[in-house]
């Protein structure tokens, strides 16, 4: 390899002390890069994300700030927009070493550009821009392949797998090792996958791009999927990537709680406005105020509740039950369903106006077959998750083989389940085998 050309800077520049930011959400990336640019002589200051670099920009005003190519917490394209017109000084630079036409060059450019090409060239691997292949690219052979969707993706993972590796954590045996495919790899093709949505297909990729749209705003989002696709999830990553985040969180289950009471757990109620009400209580809306109200399966609400929501989501306002005050409230709602609501408008079962008032921005939450692809990452994460405690189990092949052939009808939820059941099968056996995939008595 050839020698890298260390880049000279004058000495009115040298003798002047610099501090760079890097903001990554890669502790890896952060720490290469502030090695090498400690070597010549800067000051690096680390951060996780674009919240962290702009404060730290506002605190401490620094000569150049390096971005990453995907921000945990905010959007890049916004971010870099925002950030140039209010610092136009700081040399403002991307982790793969591009800026804006319009960015002023600093008088540091060709050392940052340097010590980025540095990590370039010495690890490959963080470079690792491809994006993810397409479900027909990943499985040549699926014409042929056996009915269910998850097999094809199983088989080509397979036909390049040694029978060594089939008893070895999923991590590695049914995804490129860690080493050559670090996360933030990963993060660099999505461009705005969420840590919370684990998977590359497609599917799962434009919804974290939604999430991120939509997030900074108050305004309702549906979310709509089948049962077990992961629709709380999604509505905590809205809240946590708003401005609502260090305020409540609040959650209620409009398909657990009987119709009696489900207008006090939302409205709240003074005391004895009703036969056992012994003393008053917040309701749920009023407890999320300044926050984020998420309403599940809201298609299991009576239709006499929803003109009352309908009343609060039109003006704000809420009156507990048995009290002639009205309450303002702040609240971002978010709600999810299984059910295909606008049909259901069109069949009286569910208000058409309070739909299009929950509807104004939709996010779907795909079904697992959807996304065959992602099975193998999804088993690595949850078996993970099980071995915060104990051992990580690991699946060999004919376990594998018995997950890629279902069919998956409770979708992530059920396979989560599944494999905690086969873990707890499994004993003290390390490797899970086809015996202790169960699926009988999977709950959806």
């Amino acid at each position: 390899m050839q020698p890298f050309p260390v880049p000279v800077l004058p000495a009115a520049v040298r003798i002047r002390p610099r501090t760079a930011v890097v903001a990554s959400a890669d502790s890896s990336f952060r720490q290469r890069l502030a090695e090498i640019l400690t070597g010549l002589r800067w000051q690096v200051r680390e951060v996780e994300g674009g919240a962290q670099a702009w404060a730290e920009a506002q605190a401490n005003l620094p000569e150049a700030i390096i971005v990453d190519s995907w921000l945990p917490d905010l959007d890049l394209t916004e971010f870099l927009k925002d950030f140039r017109g209010s610092f136009p000084q700081v040399d403002l630079v991307t982790a793969s070493g591009s800026t804006a036409q319009e960015t002023p060059r600093g008088p540091y450019r060709q050392e940052l550009l340097y010590a980025l090409r540095r990590i370039q060239d010495t690890d490959t691997a963080a470079w690792n821009t491809a994006p993810p292949l397409d479900k027909h690219e990943h499985a040549p052979g699926r014409a042929h392949a056996a009915s269910s969707p998850f097999t094809a993706h199983l088989n080509a993972a397979q036909a390049s797998s040694s029978p060594e590796a089939m008893a070895v954590p999923v991590s590695a045996s049914a995804a490129p090792n860690q080493a050559d495919q670090p996360v933030h790899g990963a993060e660099q093709a999505s461009g705005a996958q969420l840590p919370e949505l684990i998977g590359c297909a497609p599917c799962m990729i434009e919804i974290s791009r939604r999430i991120r749209l939509v997030a900074p705003h108050s305004t309702p989002v549906l979310i709509e999927g089948p049962t077990g696709s992961g629709k709380e999830l999604v509505a905590e990553a809205l809240h946590r990537l708003s401005a609502r985040s260090r305020n409540p969180f609040v959650v209620i289950n409009c398909a657990a709680i009987p119709e009696a009471l489900l207008e006090a757990e939302l409205f709240g109620h003074t005391r004895g406005a009703f036969t056992g009400a012994v003393q008053g209580r917040t309701g749920r809306i009023e407890a999320a105020d300044g926050g984020t109200l998420f309403l599940d399966e809201i298609g299991e609400m009576p239709l006499a509740l929803q003109s009352k929501l309908l009343r609060f989501v039109e003006s704000g306002e809420l009156q507990r039950v048995g009290d002639n005050e009205l309450l303002k409230v702040d609240v971002r709602i978010v709600a999810s369903t299984h059910q295909p609501l606008a049909q259901h408008t069109q069949a009286g079962l569910f208000r058409a106006d309070l739909y299009y008032r929950l509807a104004v921005f939709l996010i779907r939450t795909p079904a697992l077959a959807e996304h065959a692809e992602d099975l193998t990452l999804l088993v690595d994460h949850f078996m993970q998750r099980m071995g915060r405690d104990a051992p990580v189990k690991r699946l060999d092949q004919g376990a594998m083989a018995k997950l890629a052939a279902h069919d998956w009808p409770g979708n992530v939820r059920e396979l989560e389940h599944v494999l905690e059941r086969g873990a707890i099968l499994a004993s003290d056996e390390a490797v899970l085998t086809a015996r202790e995939i169960d699926f009988g008595l999977s709950v959806n």
